[in-house]
Formats: structure tokens, sequence, C-alpha cells
């Protein structure tokens, strides 16, 4: 049983790491602690709650400064710490001084129980450093998310997990399987952003594309059904794998009323050989035919791209196939990421091995290709108008949105700009800002 006046006068700081999932879950628990009384605050909390990420070794190496950071911050705070990163290594976190509880992706679902139980206490002091996690195979439980945090935007989870079990990943094994909610939960939640004055919902998920392996429903529905919710003018689609991007739902999108001309599709390699090595589960023929479907029905869409370098088995011919069918595409940015080795993946079996110094000259060189895109892609909408969302922006910071084909565009600083937060503007694109991150809005 929940002991609600526990959480009377806590406050609460909150760190995350990693993927819009993340954030959103952040978001959510934040949202949840503050309906149970429990204050936000920046440091000297009563508690801590790190929502952590482990794509890479580098991000594992940010989650344990994170961690130590929160705890110096926050003297005396009782700290959580969950995420991936906690699932994959939970000794490792719970043995990091200050550290009162890690729980799992099985378990963060149920945080408030947890911290009703260790702040009733119901546990005793010497069981309070541990943590609660389980098998992949048993990670069951679907934790709802839509929320919005300090954004304009809210991001709404429709989907968990992963069965792809790409070689070079360990996100099957901190989220465990493919699962996810009802259409019809979904489209109450995004109901309720509407209500409370949202209009734009980004959906987020692990693989969602993979959307129905739990309910039987499909991903193309889910899309047509969330078209429906009144007062949602946006839809954006978080990153979905290119083979499970069926031509209905692109086709869909194009003549929808909400759902926005933009994607994210990862790529990963544009050889052949490392797809293979990879076990995606598509080749560059098929990634070639989404991209050209949808610049046919949708001539203006911005498609971001991830990208994989320096891959175990990715010789330097097999990158220059890479960077070749990537140059021939009609994509607007390239999000680069160099391989990173670990621990339990199948890709250590791999014998070529790609030098660190050439992961970054084979980053530079898609990073330059990705510069080259998006401004030739921004520069084609100069001077044409376009319809804005913007989001509130920091003190002494400009005040920034996006087209509907995710075209970033800044106003200069004034406090006439608070009244724009979360309006729908039309504008004239202008030049470009002085780093050649977005375009001008000209009124």
């Amino acid at each position: 049983m929940i002991n609600s006046s526990v959480f009377q006068g806590k406050t609460a700081a909150y760190f995350t790491l990693g993927c819009k999932l993340n954030f959103s879950e952040t978001s959510t628990f934040e949202r949840l602690l503050q309906g149970m009384g429990v204050t936000t605050v920046d440091k000297n909390a009563d508690l801590c709650i790190i929502n952590t990420c482990s794509v890479t070794e580098v991000a594992d190496h940010k989650c344990r400064q994170a961690i130590h950071r929160m705890v110096r911050e926050n003297p005396g705070a009782f700290v959580v710490v969950t995420g991936c990163y906690a699932q994959l290594k939970p000794e490792t976190v719970s043995g990091i001084d200050g550290v009162d509880l890690v729980l799992g992706a099985n378990e963060k679902a149920n945080l408030v129980g947890f911290l009703s139980e260790a702040w009733s206490g119901m546990r005793q002091e010497a069981s309070l450093h541990r943590y609660h996690t389980v098998k992949t195979k048993d990670i069951r439980t679907f934790a709802p998310s839509c929320s919005r945090g300090n954004r304009t935007r809210y991001f709404l989870k429709v989907q968990d997990g992963c069965d792809y079990f790409c070689t070079y990943c360990t996100i099957p094994y901190a989220r465990g399987f493919s699962r996810n909610p009802s259409i019809s939960s979904l489209v109450a939640q995004a109901q309720q952003a509407a209500d409370e004055g949202g209009k734009e919902i980004v959906l987020t998920g692990v693989n969602i594309g993979d959307f129905g392996k739990t309910t039987g429903e499909r991903f193309v529905d889910l899309v047509k059904a969330l078209d429906r919710v009144e007062g949602i003018s946006r839809y954006r689609i978080s990153s979905i794998e290119p083979d499970l991007l069926d031509d209905e739902l692109i086709e869909y999108c194009a003549v929808s009323r909400a759902f926005m001309p933009h994607f994210h599709i990862p790529l990963q390699s544009g050889s052949d050989e490392v797809l293979r090595l990879m076990h995606r589960r598509y080749d560059s023929s098929l990634f070639a035919h989404k991209i050209e479907l949808i610049k046919k029905v949708m001539p203006d869409a911005f498609i971001g791209v991830d990208v994989m370098v320096g891959t175990r088995g990715e010789r330097p011919e097999l990158f220059e196939e890479t960077y070749t069918f990537l140059k021939s595409l009609d994509i607007t940015q390239l999000h680069v990421f160099p391989y990173s080795e670990r621990p339990g993946t199948a890709a250590l079996n791999i014998p070529y091995v790609v030098s660190d110094q050439d992961k970054k000259l084979r980053s530079k060189h898609l990073l330059d290709l990705s510069d080259e895109k998006t401004l030739a892609f921004y520069s084609r909408h100069i001077g044409s108008e376009a319809e804005v969302l913007f989001e509130k922006a920091a003190s002494g910071k400009a005040m920034h949105g996006f087209t509907k084909n995710y075209i970033r565009v800044e106003l200069p600083p004034s406090p006439d700009n608070d009244r724009l937060d979360n309006q729908l503007v039309r504008v004239r694109l202008g030049g470009f800002n002085h780093n050649k991150t977005a375009l001008k809005a000209i009124f």
C-alpha cells in the first residue's frame, strides 16, 4: 500500500541521459511525484532520480559521472538510479557511494511503491543499498508516459523493448522484448495532452514500428487513430526501422491531417555486407526505396538518418560504399555514431577491428556530408512561408520553433516573445542565423 503522507513536503531533483524515451519517462516520474506533493528543485533535494543510458561505453561513463555529481550536489538525498545502465550493470551502480536504490526496466514502473516503502520505514536500513532487476525474458511491465516536462512538445511512449538483437546492440537486454499498450489507451493520453493545451506530440519508443506485438494491432492503425484526436495539430514519428516503415504508412502520412513530413530512419550502414554482419533486417535497396517513396509523396520532407561508423568488419572499401550510398540519397541530416564495443554482444566475434583514429576520420567525413545536405535543404526554403510552433526560450536565448518539415526557426531575444510560446505562427523564412543552425523568422 502506498503511504502518500511520506511524500508531502519532499523535494526532488532529476537528471536524464540518452534518448527521447528516457526524457519522456523522467518527465512522467516528475509529474507523478508532483501529484504526491513533491516539489522539483535543482539542488539540495530530498530525492534524486537519475535515468540512465547505456548505448555506448561513453554513455556508461557519463552515467557514472552524473550519479557522482547528483550525490555531491544533494548531500543526504535518497538517490534512485534507473534506466538502461541500471538494468545492465545493477551491481556496479548499487556499489556507487551514495546510491540507495537501483530499479531495472521492470521495476521502474513501481517507483512510487519503492519510495513509499523506503520512506515509511518498512525496509531495514541495511537493506536499502540494493538493486531490483529481473532477467531480460522477465521484463514485462509497460510504464505509460505522455509528458512534456519543460518542453512545448509532448512525448508519447507507444512501445518499449526490442526483439531485433542486432549484433552491436545491448538495448534488448536493457529494455526487454517488444511490448505495447492498446491503441485506445494511447488515444486517451493524446486527448489528455490536447485538453492540457498541447499542440504537438512526438511518438517515442525503442522500436515503435514493431507496435502491436502485445495487442495484435498495427502501427499504421495507431497513426490513423491519433490523427483523429481533436486539438493536436502536429505529430512526429521518432526513429522507425526501415523494414517496419511500410509503404501504407508513408502514403497515409502524406495525406494525413496532422502527421508531419518528417522521418527519422536508422540506416547504420550503406554496405550490404556490413548490414549482414550487423544482423539488420533490410538491405540498401529497400532503404533507398523508402527514401524515394517519401520524397515522391512528400517532396519537402525532412529525413534524418542514423549511421554507425567503424563497426567491426567495416573495411575501408565498405565505408566508402556507405559514403557513396548516402551521398546519392535525397536526405536531410545524418546522425553519426562511432561504434562502441559492448560486452556480451555478438559483434565481438567479428575479426576486423577499426582503429579509433579511423573512426574519427570516418565520422568527420560523414558529418561534413551531413552539413552539406542540411544547409542545402534549409537554403531551398529561404524566402518561403511556413507555420512555426514556437517553444519557450531560456533566459537571454533566442526563441526557436520548428516548421512542419522540421526546419529550425529563430527569433531574436525579446520580452514580447513569451506570448508566442506554444503558438503556431505563420512567418517568412529569412536567411541563416550566425552559426547556420536555424533560419530567421520574418513577420
